[in-house]
Protein backbone atom coordinates (compact mmCIF):
# COMPACT_ATOMS: atom_id res chain seq x y z
CA UNK A 1 0.00 0.00 0.00
CA UNK A 2 1.23 3.71 -0.99
CA UNK A 3 1.86 6.07 1.88
CA UNK A 4 -0.10 9.14 2.25
CA UNK A 5 0.27 12.20 3.60
CA UNK A 6 -2.37 15.43 2.99
CA UNK A 7 -2.45 19.03 4.14
CA UNK A 8 -4.60 22.37 3.52
CA UNK A 9 -2.29 24.14 0.61
CA UNK A 10 -1.71 27.12 2.73
CA UNK A 11 -1.88 27.66 6.65
CA UNK A 12 -2.07 31.05 8.11
CA UNK A 13 -1.74 31.53 11.86
CA UNK A 14 -0.95 34.87 14.04
CA UNK A 15 -2.61 37.85 16.01
CA UNK A 16 -4.93 39.45 13.20
CA UNK A 17 -4.30 36.90 10.30
CA UNK A 18 -7.84 37.50 9.06
CA UNK A 19 -6.86 41.17 8.52
CA UNK A 20 -4.09 40.32 6.13
CA UNK A 21 -4.95 37.29 4.47
CA UNK A 22 -6.53 39.11 1.50
CA UNK A 23 -2.83 39.12 0.14
CA UNK A 24 -3.21 35.56 -0.08
CA UNK A 25 -6.61 35.14 -1.19
CA UNK A 26 -6.32 37.25 -4.40
CA UNK A 27 -4.03 34.58 -5.59
CA UNK A 28 -7.12 32.07 -5.37
CA UNK A 29 -10.05 34.12 -6.56
CA UNK A 30 -11.19 37.67 -7.55
CA UNK A 31 -14.12 37.24 -5.31
CA UNK A 32 -15.45 35.83 -2.24
CA UNK A 33 -18.34 33.93 -1.15
CA UNK A 34 -18.19 34.45 3.02
CA UNK A 35 -20.29 32.70 5.19
CA UNK A 36 -21.25 32.97 8.84
CA UNK A 37 -23.76 32.59 11.51
CA UNK A 38 -25.01 36.11 13.27
CA UNK A 39 -22.84 36.07 16.61
CA UNK A 40 -19.70 35.24 14.50
CA UNK A 41 -20.68 37.82 11.81
CA UNK A 42 -20.49 40.26 14.61
CA UNK A 43 -17.84 39.24 16.25
CA UNK A 44 -15.51 38.42 13.69
CA UNK A 45 -17.21 39.94 10.14
CA UNK A 46 -15.65 43.13 9.38
CA UNK A 47 -12.36 42.01 10.22
CA UNK A 48 -12.23 39.37 8.01
CA UNK A 49 -14.58 41.53 4.88
CA UNK A 50 -12.02 44.51 5.48
CA UNK A 51 -8.84 41.89 4.73
CA UNK A 52 -10.07 41.23 1.99
CA UNK A 53 -11.35 44.94 0.69
CA UNK A 54 -8.00 45.95 1.63
CA UNK A 55 -6.15 43.88 -1.06
CA UNK A 56 -8.59 44.70 -3.80
CA UNK A 57 -10.67 40.93 -3.33
CA UNK A 58 -14.51 42.02 -3.60
CA UNK A 59 -17.16 39.63 -1.90
CA UNK A 60 -20.30 38.79 -0.24
CA UNK A 61 -21.48 38.15 3.14
CA UNK A 62 -24.11 35.75 3.72
CA UNK A 63 -25.69 34.27 7.16
CA UNK A 64 -24.95 30.77 8.03
CA UNK A 65 -28.77 29.43 9.42
CA UNK A 66 -26.67 26.87 11.72
CA UNK A 67 -27.17 23.25 10.22
CA UNK A 68 -24.39 21.91 7.71
CA UNK A 69 -27.63 20.24 6.07
CA UNK A 70 -27.95 19.92 2.12
CA UNK A 71 -30.82 22.13 2.38
CA UNK A 72 -28.43 24.84 3.87
CA UNK A 73 -25.71 24.35 1.59
CA UNK A 74 -28.20 24.22 -1.63
CA UNK A 75 -29.76 27.79 -0.42
CA UNK A 76 -26.38 29.05 -0.03
CA UNK A 77 -25.39 27.71 -3.53
CA UNK A 78 -27.90 29.35 -4.98
CA UNK A 79 -27.07 32.71 -3.62
CA UNK A 80 -23.40 32.45 -4.53
CA UNK A 81 -24.34 31.50 -8.05
CA UNK A 82 -26.59 34.78 -8.46
CA UNK A 83 -23.77 37.42 -7.10
CA UNK A 84 -21.40 35.38 -9.32
CA UNK A 85 -18.64 34.61 -6.46
CA UNK A 86 -15.49 32.59 -7.51
CA UNK A 87 -14.13 31.26 -3.83
CA UNK A 88 -15.91 30.87 -0.26
CA UNK A 89 -15.20 31.75 3.14
CA UNK A 90 -16.03 30.15 5.92
CA UNK A 91 -15.83 31.83 9.13
CA UNK A 92 -16.85 30.15 12.97
CA UNK A 93 -16.98 27.14 14.54
CA UNK A 94 -17.43 23.28 12.40
CA UNK A 95 -20.39 23.86 11.29
CA UNK A 96 -20.36 26.84 9.36
CA UNK A 97 -16.62 25.65 7.94
CA UNK A 98 -17.92 22.14 7.16
CA UNK A 99 -20.83 24.13 4.88
CA UNK A 100 -18.17 26.37 3.08
CA UNK A 101 -16.20 22.95 2.46
CA UNK A 102 -19.67 21.38 0.85
CA UNK A 103 -20.01 24.64 -1.18
CA UNK A 104 -16.81 24.76 -2.51
CA UNK A 105 -16.33 21.18 -3.16
CA UNK A 106 -19.99 21.34 -5.31
CA UNK A 107 -19.19 24.59 -7.03
CA UNK A 108 -15.16 23.14 -7.62
CA UNK A 109 -14.30 26.69 -5.68
CA UNK A 110 -11.11 27.24 -3.84
CA UNK A 111 -12.31 27.49 -0.28
CA UNK A 112 -10.86 29.56 3.01
CA UNK A 113 -11.88 28.82 6.33
CA UNK A 114 -11.27 30.74 9.02
CA UNK A 115 -12.14 29.12 12.39
CA UNK A 116 -12.84 31.47 15.67
CA UNK A 117 -12.28 28.72 17.70
CA UNK A 118 -9.36 26.14 18.65
CA UNK A 119 -11.19 23.30 20.02
CA UNK A 120 -10.94 20.27 16.90
CA UNK A 121 -8.28 19.81 14.52
CA UNK A 122 -11.53 19.66 12.02
CA UNK A 123 -10.38 22.97 10.28
CA UNK A 124 -7.20 21.25 8.06
CA UNK A 125 -9.26 18.09 7.19
CA UNK A 126 -10.93 16.94 3.89
CA UNK A 127 -14.10 16.35 5.54
CA UNK A 128 -17.56 17.37 6.33
CA UNK A 129 -19.84 15.98 8.56
CA UNK A 130 -23.67 16.52 7.03
CA UNK A 131 -26.69 16.58 9.25
CA UNK A 132 -30.54 16.24 8.77
CA UNK A 133 -32.51 20.13 8.96
CA UNK A 134 -33.34 18.66 12.39
CA UNK A 135 -29.63 18.41 13.49
CA UNK A 136 -29.46 14.49 13.29
CA UNK A 137 -26.32 12.73 11.88
CA UNK A 138 -26.49 11.75 7.93
CA UNK A 139 -23.35 11.43 6.43
CA UNK A 140 -19.81 12.06 5.90
CA UNK A 141 -18.63 14.19 2.74
CA UNK A 142 -14.95 13.11 2.15
CA UNK A 143 -13.44 15.56 -0.38
CA UNK A 144 -10.76 14.84 -2.84
CA UNK A 145 -8.46 17.78 -1.40
CA UNK A 146 -8.11 19.57 1.67
CA UNK A 147 -9.18 23.33 2.14
CA UNK A 148 -7.06 25.99 0.32
CA UNK A 149 -6.23 28.15 2.58
CA UNK A 150 -6.95 28.11 6.59
CA UNK A 151 -6.57 31.17 8.45
CA UNK A 152 -6.02 31.09 12.04
CA UNK A 153 -6.59 34.50 13.86
CA UNK A 154 -4.95 33.82 16.97
CA UNK A 155 -6.20 37.51 18.63
CA UNK A 156 -9.87 36.18 18.14
CA UNK A 157 -9.10 32.30 19.91
CA UNK A 158 -7.78 34.23 22.43
CA UNK A 159 -11.03 35.87 23.72
CA UNK A 160 -13.12 32.82 23.28
CA UNK A 161 -13.86 30.65 25.84
CA UNK A 162 -10.90 28.78 27.87
CA UNK A 163 -13.26 25.62 27.72
CA UNK A 164 -12.81 25.58 24.24
CA UNK A 165 -9.08 25.63 23.81
CA UNK A 166 -8.56 23.11 26.73
CA UNK A 167 -11.16 20.66 24.81
CA UNK A 168 -8.96 21.16 21.96
CA UNK A 169 -6.27 19.83 23.59
CA UNK A 170 -7.59 16.91 25.03
CA UNK A 171 -8.74 16.29 21.09
CA UNK A 172 -4.99 16.64 20.57
CA UNK A 173 -3.93 14.94 22.95
CA UNK A 174 -4.72 11.67 21.34
CA UNK A 175 -3.03 12.10 17.95
CA UNK A 176 0.17 10.77 19.09
CA UNK A 177 -1.10 7.51 20.52
CA UNK A 178 -3.67 6.52 17.49
CA UNK A 179 -1.07 7.76 15.24
CA UNK A 180 1.59 5.21 16.64
CA UNK A 181 -1.03 2.49 16.87
CA UNK A 182 -2.04 2.81 13.61
CA UNK A 183 1.78 3.43 11.92
CA UNK A 184 2.22 -0.23 13.62
CA UNK A 185 -0.64 -1.88 12.75
CA UNK A 186 -0.25 -0.36 9.19
CA UNK A 187 -3.58 1.03 9.10
CA UNK A 188 -5.12 2.77 6.04
CA UNK A 189 -5.46 6.63 7.05
CA UNK A 190 -8.11 8.37 6.04
CA UNK A 191 -5.84 10.05 3.67
CA UNK A 192 -6.06 6.87 1.42
CA UNK A 193 -2.77 4.97 2.28
CA UNK A 194 -0.42 3.94 5.36
CA UNK A 195 1.46 6.74 7.51
CA UNK A 196 4.38 8.41 6.47
CA UNK A 197 6.94 9.29 8.91
CA UNK A 198 6.64 12.81 8.15
CA UNK A 199 3.24 12.73 10.02
CA UNK A 200 4.23 10.70 12.56
CA UNK A 201 6.73 13.01 13.29
CA UNK A 202 4.33 15.88 13.56
CA UNK A 203 1.54 13.47 15.63
CA UNK A 204 4.94 13.39 18.45
CA UNK A 205 5.50 16.97 17.97
CA UNK A 206 2.08 18.28 18.84
CA UNK A 207 2.52 15.81 21.72
CA UNK A 208 5.61 16.93 22.77
CA UNK A 209 3.98 20.35 22.42
CA UNK A 210 0.78 20.44 24.42
CA UNK A 211 3.03 18.46 27.29
CA UNK A 212 5.63 22.40 27.21
CA UNK A 213 2.77 24.89 26.44
CA UNK A 214 -0.63 23.44 27.37
CA UNK A 215 -0.83 25.03 31.05
CA UNK A 216 0.85 28.14 30.00
CA UNK A 217 -1.55 28.79 26.99
CA UNK A 218 -4.42 28.01 29.21
CA UNK A 219 -3.79 30.99 31.60
CA UNK A 220 -3.05 33.37 28.81
CA UNK A 221 -6.42 32.90 27.37
CA UNK A 222 -7.59 33.22 30.62
CA UNK A 223 -6.41 36.27 30.40
CA UNK A 224 -7.75 36.93 26.45
CA UNK A 225 -3.89 37.32 25.31
CA UNK A 226 -1.91 36.03 22.99
CA UNK A 227 1.57 34.55 23.93
CA UNK A 228 4.07 32.34 22.32
CA UNK A 229 2.40 29.02 24.36
CA UNK A 230 -0.91 30.12 23.12
CA UNK A 231 0.34 30.39 19.40
CA UNK A 232 2.05 26.83 19.68
CA UNK A 233 -0.88 25.71 21.23
CA UNK A 234 -3.03 26.71 18.22
CA UNK A 235 -1.04 25.45 15.89
CA UNK A 236 -1.02 21.81 17.73
CA UNK A 237 -4.67 21.79 18.49
CA UNK A 238 -5.11 22.50 14.60
CA UNK A 239 -2.25 22.08 12.52
CA UNK A 240 -0.08 19.41 13.91
CA UNK A 241 -3.24 17.13 15.25
CA UNK A 242 -4.71 17.81 11.82
CA UNK A 243 -1.95 16.35 9.67
CA UNK A 244 -1.74 13.47 12.45
CA UNK A 245 -4.83 12.07 12.22
CA UNK A 246 -5.89 12.94 9.05
CA UNK A 247 -2.79 11.12 7.03
CA UNK A 248 -2.16 8.29 10.03
CA UNK A 249 -5.39 7.57 11.33
CA UNK A 250 -7.27 7.06 14.20
CA UNK A 251 -7.63 3.91 16.57
CA UNK A 252 -8.91 3.65 20.24
CA UNK A 253 -9.06 7.18 21.83
CA UNK A 254 -11.91 8.48 19.17
CA UNK A 255 -13.71 5.19 19.26
CA UNK A 256 -14.31 5.11 22.69
CA UNK A 257 -15.16 8.80 22.10
CA UNK A 258 -17.92 7.57 19.87
CA UNK A 259 -18.58 4.88 22.29
CA UNK A 260 -19.81 7.83 25.48
CA UNK A 261 -21.71 9.29 22.79
CA UNK A 262 -24.77 7.28 23.72
CA UNK A 263 -24.70 8.56 27.48
CA UNK A 264 -27.25 10.93 27.89
CA UNK A 265 -24.96 12.35 30.80
CA UNK A 266 -22.17 12.84 28.55
CA UNK A 267 -24.00 15.19 26.17
CA UNK A 268 -22.78 18.14 27.60
CA UNK A 269 -18.86 17.34 27.41
CA UNK A 270 -17.12 18.74 24.05
CA UNK A 271 -15.77 16.07 21.55
CA UNK A 272 -12.32 16.97 22.85
CA UNK A 273 -13.08 16.49 26.38
CA UNK A 274 -14.41 12.57 25.46
CA UNK A 275 -11.28 12.28 23.65
CA UNK A 276 -8.87 12.99 26.20
CA UNK A 277 -10.70 10.22 28.48
CA UNK A 278 -10.66 8.21 25.63
CA UNK A 279 -7.15 8.84 25.41
CA UNK A 280 -6.11 7.89 28.98
CA UNK A 281 -8.47 4.27 28.09
CA UNK A 282 -6.38 3.48 25.62
CA UNK A 283 -3.38 3.37 27.31
CA UNK A 284 -4.53 0.77 29.83
CA UNK A 285 -5.53 -1.02 26.77
CA UNK A 286 -2.15 -1.25 25.20
CA UNK A 287 -0.54 -1.62 28.68
CA UNK A 288 1.57 1.62 28.63
CA UNK A 289 4.21 2.03 30.48
CA UNK A 290 2.58 3.36 34.20
CA UNK A 291 5.41 6.28 33.56
CA UNK A 292 3.40 7.21 30.29
CA UNK A 293 -0.28 7.27 31.82
CA UNK A 294 0.82 9.38 34.63
CA UNK A 295 2.18 11.84 32.15
CA UNK A 296 -0.68 12.17 30.58
CA UNK A 297 -3.34 12.49 33.95
CA UNK A 298 -0.98 15.06 35.41
CA UNK A 299 -1.29 16.59 32.31
CA UNK A 300 -5.22 16.48 32.02
CA UNK A 301 -5.66 17.71 35.53
CA UNK A 302 -3.58 20.74 35.03
CA UNK A 303 -5.23 21.76 31.94
CA UNK A 304 -8.42 20.60 33.07
CA UNK A 305 -9.39 17.70 31.17
CA UNK A 306 -11.57 15.21 32.78
CA UNK A 307 -9.52 12.00 34.04
CA UNK A 308 -12.68 9.90 35.93
CA UNK A 309 -16.14 8.87 34.83
CA UNK A 310 -17.27 10.93 37.41
CA UNK A 311 -15.78 14.03 36.08
CA UNK A 312 -17.74 12.82 32.52
CA UNK A 313 -20.87 12.76 34.30
CA UNK A 314 -20.98 8.92 34.65
CA UNK A 315 -22.02 8.17 38.56
CA UNK A 316 -24.89 5.77 38.23
CA UNK A 317 -25.17 2.70 37.38
CA UNK A 318 -21.56 2.43 35.63
CA UNK A 319 -21.30 -1.29 34.81
CA UNK A 320 -24.21 -1.78 32.82
CA UNK A 321 -23.35 1.97 30.80
CA UNK A 322 -19.58 1.46 30.31
CA UNK A 323 -20.39 -2.17 29.02
CA UNK A 324 -22.80 -0.64 26.54
CA UNK A 325 -20.30 2.31 25.73
CA UNK A 326 -17.70 -0.77 24.59
CA UNK A 327 -19.97 -2.49 23.17
CA UNK A 328 -20.46 0.81 20.63
CA UNK A 329 -16.73 0.91 20.88
CA UNK A 330 -16.06 -2.22 18.86
CA UNK A 331 -19.41 -1.79 16.23
CA UNK A 332 -18.23 -3.09 12.71
CA UNK A 333 -16.27 -0.18 11.17
CA UNK A 334 -15.27 1.94 14.25
CA UNK A 335 -11.55 2.79 14.49
CA UNK A 336 -10.48 0.79 17.56
CA UNK A 337 -9.97 -1.98 14.57
CA UNK A 338 -6.92 0.07 13.76
CA UNK A 339 -4.89 -1.02 17.11
CA UNK A 340 -2.22 -3.41 16.42
CA UNK A 341 -4.07 -6.43 18.40
CA UNK A 342 -7.74 -7.54 18.27
CA UNK A 343 -9.95 -6.16 20.92
CA UNK A 344 -13.04 -6.71 22.26
CA UNK A 345 -16.27 -5.26 24.23
CA UNK A 346 -14.66 -6.99 27.45
CA UNK A 347 -11.20 -5.96 27.13
CA UNK A 348 -12.66 -2.14 26.33
CA UNK A 349 -14.65 -2.33 29.13
CA UNK A 350 -11.93 -3.44 31.67
CA UNK A 351 -9.76 -0.77 29.77
CA UNK A 352 -11.63 1.79 30.99
CA UNK A 353 -12.73 1.12 34.15
CA UNK A 354 -9.42 0.49 35.01
CA UNK A 355 -8.60 4.29 33.51
CA UNK A 356 -11.07 5.45 35.83
CA UNK A 357 -9.44 4.05 39.14
CA UNK A 358 -6.04 5.78 37.82
CA UNK A 359 -7.86 9.10 37.34
CA UNK A 360 -9.80 8.67 41.32
CA UNK A 361 -6.03 7.48 42.47
CA UNK A 362 -4.28 10.42 40.72
CA UNK A 363 -7.54 12.99 42.14
CA UNK A 364 -6.89 11.68 45.46
CA UNK A 365 -3.26 12.63 45.88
Amino acid sequence: MLKVIQSPAKYLQGADASASFGQYAKNLAESYFVIADDFVMKLAGDKVINGLHDFGVSCHAERFKGECSHAEINRLIVILKQKGCQGVVGIGGGKTLDTAKAIGYYQKLPVIVVPTIASTDAPTSALSVIYTEAGEFEEYLVYPKNPDMVVMDTTIIAKAPVRLLVAGMGDALSTWFEAKACYDSRATSMAGGQSTVAALSLARLCFDTLLAEGEKARLACEANVVTDALERIVEANTYLSGIGFESSGLAAAHAIHNGFTILEECHHLYHGEKVAFGTLSQLVLQNSPMEEIETVLGFCHKVGLPVTLGEMGVKEDIEAKIMAVAQATCAEGETIHNMPFPVSPDSVYAAIVTADKLGQQWLAR
